[in-house]
């Protein structure tokens, strides 16, 4: 079984029946669990209703550094919103510069309030870096996020990053990016990671892989991902197929779970 280790259902469609093509779609290529990830108060509990439906879905509780104008949570109530037991994990957070630079001091602000939070609850972070590594990197260090880690999500940065990424107790996450040939700095990490601390994700409905860019992406892409990724490595992909699966799972221990009473008293 494959993991698409972070996509966002409700973004591609949150009709259910839209819904459930998709994990038709990704089961009939081997893809068997999805983590639908917050980006916002907003949408937070549309996501926690799919986790609720599907029992191969878990969703996080956060809001993404590009979000401006959501309610903004302080720790008591995005601790409060984490501590759900069907909310595997604390995020999408993070920082990014390159859209968001105007806003830099809500942004850390904001990470700073994700990993209290993370931390409170006991739970693994969903980070978002681009154009910000060494104040990321340093806030997560600061703020002691290695007590819960978590995943560096779609990871666009270079081995000696996602070295520094992997002191501070972090799982590498590879998105489609990996899939084109221009990315060698990417790819290289992707080499590079140890084969504990990898995962895979589609990021759906952004950044289709080859042979898919320029489409909306879902999460049956996540195929050609993990076979890159496992090109890439020199293993066979039903390998890192069954390695990636075992890193998400221990990662985010509350998705194995059966939660199907929960589920059933949660609709």
């Amino acid at each position: 079984m494959l993991v698409d280790s972070h996509c966002h259902l409700d973004l591609i469609d949150p009709s259910l029946d839209r819904v459930e093509a998709l994990l038709a779609q990704a089961a009939a290529v081997g893809v068997g669990h999805f983590l639908c990830v917050s980006v916002s108060l907003g949408n937070a509990p549309v996501v926690r209703a799919l986790a609720a439906r599907y029992p191969q879905v878990s969703a996080s509780v956060g809001v993404h550094p590009n979000q401006v104008g959501d309610d903004e949570p302080d720790v008591a109530r995005l601790a409060g919103l984490a501590a759900d037991p069907l909310i595997v994990a604390v995020g999408e957070t993070g920082l990014d510069y390159h859209y968001g630079a105007e806003h830099i001091t809500l942004q850390q602000a904001r990470l700073r309030t994700h990993v209290r939070a993370a931390r409170e609850v006991g739970k693994p972070l969903i980070v978002h870096m681009r154009e910000a590594t060494d104040d990321t990197l340093r806030i997560l260090a600061e703020e002691r996020a290695q007590e819960v880690g978590g995943v560096m999500h779609c990871f666009t940065e270079d081995w000696p990053t996602a070295q520094r990424a992997l002191e501070l107790g972090f799982h590498i996450s590879f998105s489609g990016i990996v899939t084109f040939k221009t990315a060698e700095p990417i790819r290289e990490a992707a080499r590079r990671v140890p084969a504990e601390r990898l995962l895979v994700e589609t990021d759906a409905p952004y950044l289709a892989p080859v042979p898919h860019r320029g489409k909306q992406n879902q999460p049956a892409y996540v195929r050609q991902v993990a076979d890159c990724v496992a090109g890439l490595r020199g293993v066979e992909p039903s390998l890192l197929d069954a390695q990636v699966s075992r890193n998400f799972f221990a990662l985010f221990p509350l998705a194995r779970k059966d939660q199907a009473g929960l589920r059933a008293a949660s609709r």
